[in-house]
């Protein structure tokens, strides 16, 4: 059975949906789940949740705990990571509130932007370690990325090294569904097509039956009059052509078009709340409410999710085909007019012979220019952590949509320069 390593397991309640997951596949039922965090008592309680839920779903896989990163991913097939680096309080809130200094405004900021820029910059150094420990003691497994800043750090692993690795993200799976569900139609028995990049694809097609439903779906988001939270998807499918996958509030922040200080009311018109990180101690609060009730639950359960992970490794260990949408290098040009060093996502098809991403063909022209301004500075993010040089964050940040909207040159250096020195202690390839 397989070994499947969990990099980051201290994040207890995706610990139980993912490797609950797998305890709910047969294929995968008996496998050696591996958790590895730095954090020993968060570690601890994953185990402890794990161990319970092992016990009441038939007691099939075994549960192993390591302190030492290497020997966790030593002889493993599967590895899923799931890390944060640096702890939410200082280094989080410092990318909102370094740059609120200088005006500009995020919401979730863990994508693009300047805290997308600084989250990546944190965390490509750990993910190439990683990468490197798999290189050496278990070189042929997959890893699983499902850590944000999803295209620069996947596709940091997939330039600088040799691990098969794929992206993973929520917001697929749920975009037609929540298209529909909020105009009023029903969701099932749709077939629809879905290319461009993490947080930025385009619902390119929409059928049911073989009747396209983009037409209905047009005309009722323009004739939608309540107040509802999706304004600007529906701007950018009036405006582009096509639904995009992620939430309205998060994917405001790729553009430069909503988060405006010499418009402040846009935001309470698109209601794109920018202070939702400075609240997070109730939801801490709430969160670790949850994780002590899966802890202290003696007859926990669990009921497979729609999380992607169970279902490779399930077509990889049965050679049963699955289609996924995963992040991947856009090598052989998968989307015809993006960069082919860019991180897309894509439908790749999942078997024996691992994953193999489906060329897509050319998006809109619209559509591939917004993804390429995102593009633009996610590269530069990558180029900056590769080789420590200020002057390619300077770079990402002046390309970043809606930094370079905002701000001059001038204040994006200072602006950088003072980040830059915030996260001395998570930037070990620049010299400070």
């Amino acid at each position: 059975m397989p070994k499947i390593t969990f990099i980051g397991a201290g994040s207890s309640i995706f610990v139980k949906n993912v490797l609950g997951d797998c305890m709910c596949t047969p294929a995968l039922a008996e496998s050696r789940l591996a958790l590895f965090d730095i954090d020993e008592k968060r570690l601890r309680q994953s185990e402890t949740m794990l161990r319970c839920l092992n016990q009441n779903l038939g007691n099939h896989a075994s549960v192993e705990v390591y302190h030492d990163r290497k020997e966790a991913l030593r002889d493993a097939d599967y590895v899923i990571n799931a890390i944060a680096v640096g702890e939410y309080d200082p280094y989080i809130v410092s990318d909102f509130e370094i740059p609120e200094k200088y005006g500009l405004y995020q919401t979730v900021a863990d994508t693009l932007g300047m805290g997308g820029l600084f989250r990546g910059l944190r965390t490509i150094p750990v993910m190439l370690d990683i990468a490197r420990d798999m290189e050496e003691v278990c070189p042929n497994a997959w890893l699983l990325n499902y850590t944000n800043p999803m295209c620069i750090v996947t596709g940091a692993v997939q330039q600088a090294t040799s691990v098969k690795c794929v992206g993973l993200c929520h917001s697929v799976q749920v975009c037609a569904k929540d298209l529909l569900e909020g105009l009023g139609m029903p969701s099932d028995d749709v077939v629809y097509r879905i290319g461009g990049i993490n947080h930025q694809a385009w619902l390119l097609d929409i059928s049911r039956h073989g009747k396209d439903l983009y037409p209905e779906i047009r005309r009722r988001a323009l004739e939608r009059t309540d107040d509802h939270n999706d304004k600007v998807r529906y701007e950018f499918m009036k405006m582009f052509g096509y639904y995009v996958t992620e939430s309205s509030s998060h994917g405001s922040e790729y553009v430069p078009y909503y988060h405006k200080y010499r418009y402040p009311e846009l935001k309470e018109q698109y209601h794109l709340p920018t202070n939702g990180y400075k609240n997070w101690a109730t939801g801490k609060a709430q969160y670790w409410k949850e994780v002590n009730d899966l802890i202290e639950n003696s007859g926990l359960t669990h009921e497979r999710s729609k999380e992607y992970a169970s279902y490779i490794m399930e077509a990889m260990e049965t050679n049963q085909p699955y289609e996924i949408a995963g992040n991947v290098l856009n090598t052989g040009f998968l989307i015809d007019n993006l960069p082919e060093k860019a991180c897309v996502e894509v439908p790749c098809l999942v078997d024996g012979n691992g994953i193999r991403p489906t060329h897509f063909g050319p998006l809109p022209e619209q559509c591939a220019a917004l993804n390429r301004t995102n593009i633009n500075m996610q590269l530069l993010t990558i180029q900056a952590a590769l080789t420590g040089k200020k002057e390619h964050v300077y770079q990402a940040a002046m390309m970043d949509p809606h930094t370079s909207s905002e701000l001059s040159i001038g204040d994006i250096v200072k602006m950088c320069d003072e980040m830059l020195a915030f996260n001395k202690p998570h930037l070990p390839n620049f010299n400070l």
